[in-house]
């Protein structure tokens, strides 16, 4: 169910990303340039089911390799060690990030051929829409 996820997505669309960010204690200057960032997300996945995640905009590439239900270890965007989990769930690609005193949960779904990622971080939620690249 992974392969649904599988090619080159390109943001369209982002709700309370700002506010969100604030409250993961991004500096407000970071936080503007984030908001203007329209990052492509790529997925692919190898013959061992080894799965690999790469967020790419003007300043940074973010890259994440992973088999599915197996914790790793890594470091998040606000320089935090994480121990991480990727499940998929109801055909949802769910993605836990535990810190020391914090926890995200990432869910994304393909919904009429877009890919819709919500950031849930307690009642903080920020929704993205993503338009697959041909």
């Amino acid at each position: 169910m992974v392969e649904q996820f599988v090619g080159t997505w390109k943001l369209t669309f982002s709700e309370n990303f700002g506010e969100f960010l604030k409250l993961l204690g991004v500096p407000a200057a970071q936080r503007q340039m984030a908001n203007k960032q329209k990052p492509i997300f790529s997925l692919s996945v190898d013959d061992q089911g080894t799965i690999t995640m790469q967020s790419l905009s003007i300043f940074k590439v973010t890259e994440l390799k992973f088999k599915l239900d197996e914790p790793f270890e890594e470091t998040t965007l606000q320089n935090k060690q994480a121990t991480t989990v990727v499940t998929l769930e109801n055909g949802k690609l769910i993605q836990n990030h535990t810190w020391d005193g914090g926890e995200l949960r990432l869910e994304r779904e393909i919904l009429d051929g877009k890919m819709i990622v919500k950031s849930i971080m307690g009642n903080a939620v920020v929704v993205r829409t993503y338009e697959k690249e041909a």
